[in-house]
């Protein structure tokens, strides 16, 4: 007779600190058969709501799903969380094995006739149930759920489907997988001092720690580590090594080989389409953008195509200005990707007589979390403090306590800062567990939120402080800021917790928050020199505030070539050959030649390694607009945390999760929808704005 599979019970009963897991006790074999165990629990538990005899409820039914799962849930949160990172390839095997079981599962869920069939009796009584907003929000988000599941559809075409879904789960475990393999793989060893010329002592500190980790102690190593990168091209004077690692950069995921990711974006892209027009849509992005805000691929293309002329104008611009440094020297070649950043960087000291290098020791990493604690504490009440002891997933990840003005427990953060090979790049915020206050299975009254943050900083030598470029400090305001919306929530049901919004609304809170690094007083408070303890100078500081709209054109750009490749993909009809479509629509844009999009097809991980921003990478743009108006909201009473302001952000914000409409409770804070002037004064283009007048 065969065993059940066991869990690890340090998988599921979570009973470490204020309820976090113990993660020492966790070892990669314990996945897969906790996988299996936690399926088949959930499998069960699905059974019993959808053949239960008595008539549907809410209760019953809606909240009965709300809570199923929740081994399931654990042991989940706790794997994804280990191969974004911490991962290797034991976890990377079980990712291509359970990222497609995951997607049968989730299939077999939603195309469960009996319990849809409750569903729809309750969403089509809905009237009748005297239920309040948030109720009505969780029906209808578990009603449409079946719906794009393919609860409505013929047994065939629901088959077909669920093979979908499964082939996209594998797919887009493969593509990430492959861009961190181009990453950890790829790697320019200097030792020569002459290869270091320009480079500031900070960039070469961490290169050699990076040396060191890939076993060239004494050496410096370029990285594809945005964090090393970016500074290298901005700093080495040296012009055929910027081209080599630029070129290593952008060819990540079109290397050939195993790795090279243009077959499985061409499937993607087929298969999203087909399932697209089997749920009765007219494209991917029509199925995607249906419960946003946007709601229509003519509403997002209107915003970038507005905001895309205005860029390319003011990039052109700052080209010219770039060739004239060029010149200068005595060079006559045009300016190219690889040359930006350099020459860039030249033209800002020129102009506001402050480098890169000049500002980056007034950014200790240290202080700037400190700042991030500060501005959440003056606006919304809480304390932040540091659980000494406290073992999490990795060394080097730091665990907080957090506590509002009475002194309770609200939450617990976890911070994991510094680049490492076996991390994915880029930076994220994710949950261990949800806010909410229904009661478990387990007799638990609701739940503690459970936050982490990611980041890919450049980690210092030993014994020295990690200094940021005000972009990574951006960086780690806004990753704050997500972590901030799930540790703020204050909802009943775990569905709407949190960051549980529409695509492009998720946004908001977390680029609000970078508003706030550059209020004087913060930066006077915490941008402080890590040798002298002193606070930077004004004048230094009134040049990095002037400075803020410095290189617009070419960062709005980047970002928008981008968005708008994106929903080119998932609008246009079959893609044969996905570089030929990328290369198509940046011509039709006029994309510049000293210019590339911020991420190329091959490496887009937003949008393919899973599908959480495919036709959707246009949602930062567009909740910026947003936020450009809220932070608008403050400056207009003359104080940056005006309390009554604070408390409507709060309330309406960062508390109310999915529990509302975001229009509304957009409406709620501000009073209005914003129009994108304000986005647009933000990024240094509302002038040329008037000038053009409307080109949307």
């Amino acid at each position: 007779m065969a065993t059940e599979p066991q869990i690890n019970p340090a998988l599921v009963d979570w009973n470490g600190p204020n309820g976090l897991p113990k993660f020492e006790l966790v070892k990669d074999g314990d996945f897969a058969a906790a996988f299996d165990a936690a399926l088949a629990a959930h499998e069960a538990e699905i059974d019993a709501i959808a053949n239960n005899t008595e008539t549907p409820t809410f209760e019953n039914t809606i909240v009965a799903l709300e809570i199923a799962g929740d081994a399931l849930s654990r042991v989940s949160a706790l794997f994804w969380n280990k191969a974004g990172a911490h991962t290797n390839d034991t976890i990377q095997a079980l990712e291509r094995d359970i990222a497609p079981k995951m997607s049968r599962h989730y299939s077999k869920i939603g195309m469960n006739a009996a319990l849809f069939a409750r569903v729809d009796t309750l969403w089509d009584a809905r009237s009748t149930l005297n239920l309040d907003l948030e109720q009505t929000r969780v029906l209808e988000r578990h009603w449409k759920g079946f719906v794009k599941a393919g609860a409505k559809l013929s047994k065939d075409e629901q088959e077909r489907l669920a093979k979908i879904n499964e082939t996209l789960a594998g797919l887009g475990a493969s593509f990430g997988q492959n861009v961190l393999a181009d990453e950890k793989d790829w790697s320019l060893i200097l030792t020569d001092e002459a290869d270091l010329a320009g480079l500031p002592a900070f960039l070469r500190d961490a290169m050699a720690s990076a040396a060191e980790d890939r076993g060239s102690a004494g050496a410096y190593a370029v990285t594809l580590s945005r964090s090393i990168i970016e500074p290298f091209l901005t700093f080495s004077e040296r012009r055929d090594l910027r081209e080599q690692a630029f070129e290593a950069w952008v060819a990540r995921g079109r290397n050939g080989g195993a790795t090279d990711n243009i077959g499985i974006v061409k499937e993607t892209l087929a298969l999203r389409s087909e399932k697209a027009k089997l749920l009765g849509y007219a494209d991917f992005a029509a199925f995607k953008l249906d419960n946003t805000m946007a709601k229509t691929a003519e509403a997002v293309n209107g915003l970038l195509h507005q905001v895309w002329e205005k860029a390319r104008a003011k990039a052109l611009e700052e080209e010219q200005s770039l060739s004239g440094l060029i010149a200068e020297e005595g060079k006559n070649h045009a300016v190219m990707p690889w040359d930006w950043r350099f020459y860039a960087e030249k033209l800002r000291e020129r102009m506001f007589d402050f480098s890169e290098s000049e500002l980056k020791p007034y950014l200790q990493l240290e202080k700037i979390i400190e700042a991030c604690f500060d501005v959440a504490k003056r606006l919304f009440g809480v304390d932040i403090t540091e659980a000494s002891g406290v073992a999490a997933y990795h060394p080097d990840v730091r665990v907080f306590e957090v506590r509002d003005e009475t002194g309770a427990l609200k939450a617990m953060f976890l911070g994991d800062y510094f680049a490492r090979s076996s991390k994915r790049s880029g930076a994220w915020m994710s949950s261990f567990q949800s806010q909410h206050k229904l009661v478990l299975n387990n007799g638990a009254e609701g739940e503690l939120p459970i936050i982490y943050n990611v980041c890919n900083f450049a980690k210092p030598a030993a014994g020295k402080p990690a200094l940021l470029s005000l972009d990574d400090a951006r960086t780690l305001f806004h990753e704050f800021g997500h972590a901030l919306h799930g540790m703020l929530s204050n909802v009943t049901y775990p569905s709407v917790s949190g960051t549980g919004v529409s695509r492009d609304f998720v946004e908001l809170p977390s680029q609000l928050y970078e508003h706030w690094l550059t209020v004087p007083e913060i930066l006077e408070k915490y941008a402080v020199h890590y040798e002298t303890g002193k606070p930077m100078p004004k004048a230094l500081l009134d040049k990095v505030l002037a400075a803020a709209t410095f290189n617009a054109g070419f960062a709005t750009v980047e970002f928008t070539s981008s968005a708008l490749v994106d929903m080119a993909f998932h609008t246009r009809g079959p893609v044969e050959d996905p570089l030929a479509v990328q290369a198509e629509v940046l011509k039709e844009l006029g994309m510049p030649a000293s210019m590339v999009m911020r991420h190329a097809t091959p490496h887009f991980q937003h949008v393919f390694s899973g599908d959480g921003y495919s036709a959707g990478y246009y949602s930062y743009m567009w909740s910026e607009v947003l936020d450009a108006d809220a932070f608008a909201a403050f400056e207009e009473t003359g104080n940056a945390f005006d309390p009554v302001m604070a408390r409507k952000l709060k309330n309406n914000i960062y508390s109310v999760g999915g529990s509302i409409d975001p229009e509304d409770t957009y409406k709620a804070f501000r009073g209005k929808l914003p129009d994108p002037t304000a986005m647009l004064k933000k990024r240094g283009l509302a002038v040329m704005a008037e000038l053009s007048g409307s080109d949307g």
